[in-house]
């Protein structure tokens, strides 16, 4: 029988804490808070115990963040959406930022095993002044452990409405997508991480962005897989190719302490369970 599981996390500015409030229904939600850079940041990590999607299975997320509020949410592990017999499995979030608000969205990555029929979907909503930090990352099977993406759909959809709109459809068997130097070239990992804001970006912050990024592609082994861009005046996005998840997770976490300490003037300070 099909898991539905929806979560409604809500992040409320009580001087001097962000707060978060939450309510779920089904196998969906987040641990304890915890303030591990002081009272204005709350952390918080998403969690679903079955550990996977399998068809039929639909995970909802619904994330509010007030005036003055700064959430972040990761997950201890990576989605897992595994081989379907019939119907697809789906995973939305809708991340709704209040005038003035911060959000940084790091779920680890999703993991598209052989026979998977599975759509990822993230909905932004940025009121003027609000801003976001947040990255998506995913990986087609597990080819190291001799289990390749053979068969199978997965498909990923990124849109603020009326501003960005990112859709990409991969079917195993599209090997020109999936093998042609003008697809994924052989690579089996993709990462995407953007900074975006509901005011448009001033020249300044743009560059500042840009540089960080691109300064700490060139040093990275996947200088040769990466492309620092600014697809709208309220976005800038690093997007990086390997053939593994953890290249890509240090690349996307080096960037992300650029884009923190520049952009924020915040450390890079990275979620307690990262390291556990």
């Amino acid at each position: 029988m099909p898991w539905h599981a929806q979560l409604d996390l809500h992040y409320r500015h009580q001087p001097p804490r962000s707060v978060a409030m939450h309510r779920h229904d089904g196998p969906l939600r987040i641990l304890q808070s915890l303030y591990p850079e002081g009272p204005a940041i709350c952390h918080n990590v998403l969690v679903h115990p079955p550990g996977g999607l399998v068809g039929g299975d639909t995970l909802a997320m619904q994330v509010h963040v007030d005036p003055g509020a700064h959430g972040l949410v990761t997950t201890p592990g990576a989605t897992r959406f595994y081989r379907s017999t019939g119907e697809p499995a789906r995973q939305t979030a809708h991340l709704h930022l209040a005038q003035g608000a911060r959000l940084e969205w790091l779920p680890l990555e999703a993991i598209a095993y052989s026979g998977c029929l599975a759509e990822n979907r993230l909905t932004l909503d940025l009121a003027p002044g609000a801003e976001l930090l947040g990255w998506d990352v995913t990986a087609l099977g597990l080819p190291h452990a001799q289990q390749p993406f053979e068969s199978g759909t997965f498909t990923q959809h990124i849109e603020w409405p009326g501003r960005w709109l990112e859709r990409g459809h991969i079917a195993a068997h599209d090997h020109r997508l999936l093998s042609s130097p003008l697809g994924l070239a052989g690579q089996r990992c993709l990462g995407a991480l953007f900074f975006a804001t509901g005011t448009p970006l001033t020249r300044e912050r743009r560059e500042q962005a840009l540089e960080g990024a691109r300064h700490t592609a060139q040093a990275s082994p996947l200088a040769h897989w990466t492309g620092i861009t600014c697809p709208s005046e309220h976005v800038v996005m690093a997007r990086v190719l390997a053939p593994q998840v953890e290249p890509v997770m240090q690349l996307l976490q080096e960037i992300r302490a650029s884009w923190r300490q520049t952009l924020w003037g915040l450390r890079a300070e990275p979620p307690r369970i990262w390291s556990m």
